[in-house]
C-alpha cells in the first residue's frame, strides 16, 4: 500500500473513536456529539460568508462614496 493509504488508515482508526469518547466522558450519546461538530461546523462556514458579504458591500459602497474627480464641475 502506499503511505497516503497508510496515513488514512491510521486516522480513519484513530480519529473516528473521538465524538465517541468525548460522549462517554459527558455521559451523552456519540450521535448527539457527532450532530453538535456537523451543525457547528455549518454555522461557522455561514458565518465566515456573512463577514465576506458584509465586507463586499463595505468596499462597493466606499467606491461609490470615494470616487476621485478630476474637477470641481465633476460634483
Amino acid at each position: 500500500m502506499s503511505i497516503i493509504t497508510n496515513i488514512r488508515h491510521f486516522f480513519e482508526k484513530h480519529g473516528f473513536a473521538v465524538s465517541s469518547r468525548l460522549a462517554d466522558r459527558l455521559g451523552m450519546r456519540a450521535t448527539n456529539v457527532r450532530l453538535f461538530f456537523i451543525y457547528i461546523s455549518f454555522v461557522t462556514v455561514g458565518l465566515w460568508f456573512g463577514v465576506y458579504l458584509t465586507l463586499a458591500f463595505w468596499l462597493k459602497l466606499k467606491d461609490a462614496v470615494y470616487t476621485k474627480r478630476s474637477s470641481v464641475f465633476d460634483l
